[in-house]
């Protein structure tokens, strides 16, 4: 058997939250975290955490599993429990729990819209789409790929001290997507919206952000590329 030890709390019942005692038949060390949560919950319907695709994609099922924040549709077993025998699952940290493995992501997603992710233009749109050449177009990769699954910026410390002024790594990468986008034309105000102490500069570059991406995407690198972007329209 595996022994699992899972984050509980219902606000309408539990005073605080605990960790719950609980185990796996043998066989689920093959299988996904997702599929491990899915079997306790029949056990126990009252286990409250998101999912969506199981595919990757969708970023829903975002948890912090022995330490580590990782998508749990995608995280197998024996992996998560390599060196030891106990599987620990908790919520994102740095986000209010709602519920068991639920966070609020409220904040995130205001981060996120803060940085205006969609093309800004002011010319007359053209009669076709806007067309990009294949080198602009590789500008993009390693940043549009983002599910915004929020693995990154709760694992931030940065983001922990500073949640409601600096924005976060998936925002940032975000962010600097858009200034590179060669179709945009808000280049000069998306930075001059940057330019404070705060939004991008509290980055520590401790690199959790990188190390914990299910996407195997580099916000860290992405925050270092978007502060030289500043430096460069400053000079």
């Amino acid at each position: 058997m595996i022994d699992v030890q899972l984050y509980r709390y219902n606000p309408e019942c539990d005073d605080v939250p605990y960790m719950q005692s609980v185990t796996l038949p043998e066989a689920f060390r093959g299988r996904m975290v997702l599929d491990a949560l899915e079997y306790l919950r029949k056990l126990d319907p009252t286990l409250a955490y998101r999912r969506s695709c199981r595919e990757g994609v969708c970023g829903s099922d975002g948890m912090n599993i022995n330490g580590k924040n990782w998508l749990a549709c995608i995280k197998p077993v024996a992996e998560a429990i390599v060196k030891s025998s106990l599987l620990v699952i908790r919520p994102l940290p740095g986000m209010p729990v709602i519920r068991d493995l639920v966070v609020d992501q409220t904040l995130f997603f205001e981060q996120y819209k803060k940085v205006q992710p969609w093309l800004i233009t002011h010319d007359q749109n053209p009669p076709i789409e806007r067309l990009q050449s294949p080198e602009d177009r590789a500008k993009l990769d390693g940043l549009y790929e983002c599910i915004l699954c929020g693995c990154c910026t709760s694992q931030c410390p940065s983001w922990w001290w500073n949640p409601q002024q600096y924005l976060g790594p998936a925002a940032l990468l975000q962010s600097l997507r858009f200034i590179l986008d060669s179709r945009d034309q808000a280049r000069i105000e998306r930075l001059s919206n940057l330019q404070d102490p705060f939004s991008v500069f509290r980055c520590r570059s401790i690199g959790n952000c990188s190390w914990v991406c299910p996407k195997g995407l580099n916000p860290m690198g992405a925050i270092g590329m978007l502060r030289r972007e500043l430096m460069r329209d400053a000079i």
